[in-house]
């Protein structure tokens, strides 16, 4: 099994910054040819991505931001839905001067990835979700308990200085005992959980959870809309081993988008593209070259809303499955 590396050298792909709507963004940005955007997951930044963006580099133009309230970038008191994590990436394009790209997302970064997806179908070229969110209601229950009242308060007394250096001694008991679920993720999320000590990050963190997560789950997901994603190139990459995000999840997206690739990293857990990087620059790439840019059909996305339903090429169906497994996931008392 491999374990996921905590601090990757960053190489050539240094952290910069940009003011969009009066905040300091922080984003990595490197190479030239087609844009690859990559979003990453709650309470993470750009540095998840360092394993991969110098090899993509050498082919694509590659961008990492850090999203509002995470990593490098300013953490104010504003929106952090997915919906407006979404609009942040369009305008940090446009920043930019992007106008496509083909968007990968991990955790809440595929969420909002799906969502920029759905919001601006016109600028998405292709979609990669690496354990995503946004799909099915199981979030790990350390997720569904910060959400409860109080847990501000829970947090800042498991990040003073004391409680991490005494984490730091019991990680290899954790470790031996499962590592809270998380498995080999463990000392990566370890990582991402000091960062929490700060305040301001801590309530950027809270808010981010609570928009898109209570005590039962996930509250967000795209499966009433995932017949919009038809024509868009679509790469499903799951760990086998991820316990925050699971492989449940990624069998009912695949099912949810019936023209989808699914591909699991044996071994791996909720972080894959660190969990084997080479595989992952490779699978990435031949998806680029072994696909098409999605082009926005205003009139055929008009006729999708107004059936709701997949609009299948001539000969082809929907199989029965695919709608009672999307039903039950987004009714799930069965209503």
């Amino acid at each position: 099994m491999n374990d996921v590396a905590a601090s990757p050298p960053e190489g050539e792909v240094g952290l910069r910054h940009v003011v969009v709507h009066g905040y300091r963004r922080a984003f990595r940005m490197a190479g030239s040819g087609p844009v690859l955007l990559f979003i990453h997951g709650i309470g993470d930044s750009s540095v998840t991505w360092l394993h991969v963006l110098p090899r993509l580099a050498e082919h694509f133009t590659v961008i990492a931001p850090d999203l509002l309230g995470h990593g490098g970038s300013d953490k104010p008191s504003a929106d952090y839905s997915v919906a407006g994590y979404a609009c942040g990436m369009r305008d940090l394009l446009t920043v930019l001067d992007v106008d496509h790209a083909t968007v990968i997302g991990h955790s809440l970064g595929g969420g909002v990835a799906i969502q920029f997806a759905y919001q601006f179908p016109e600028r998405c070229e292709r979609l990669v979700l690496v354990g995503s969110g946004g799909i099915g209601k199981y979030v790990h229950p350390l997720l569904r308990l910060a959400c409860l009242p109080g847990a501000d308060l829970v947090i800042s007394l498991a990040t003073a200085a004391p409680v991490l250096m005494a984490t730091s001694l019991l990680t290899p008991l954790m470790r031996g005992i499962g590592g809270l679920g998380l498995g080999s993720d463990l000392h990566y999320v370890l990582e991402r959980f000091r960062s929490l000590a700060d305040n301001t990050s801590r309530l950027a963190f809270l808010r981010t959870l609570r928009s898109a997560v209570d005590w039962r789950g996930q509250t967000v997901t795209m499966l009433d809309r995932s017949y919009l994603l038809l024509g868009t190139p679509t790469l499903l990459v799951w760990g086998d081993r991820d316990r925050v995000v699971s492989t449940d999840h990624a069998d009912l997206a695949h099912v949810a988008m019936p023209h989808s690739r699914l591909e699991i990293f044996t071994g791996a857990g909720h972080f894959p593209h660190q969990a084997d990087p080479e595989r992952f620059v490779a699978l990435l790439s031949d998806f680029h070259a072994g696909t098409a840019a999605a082009e926005h059909d205003h009139n055929l996305w008009r006729t999708m809303l107004c059936t709701g339903h997949f609009d299948l090429p001539q000969g082809e169906h929907v199989a029965p499955e695919i709608l009672d497994a999307v039903h039950r996931a987004t009714h799930p008392s069965g209503a």
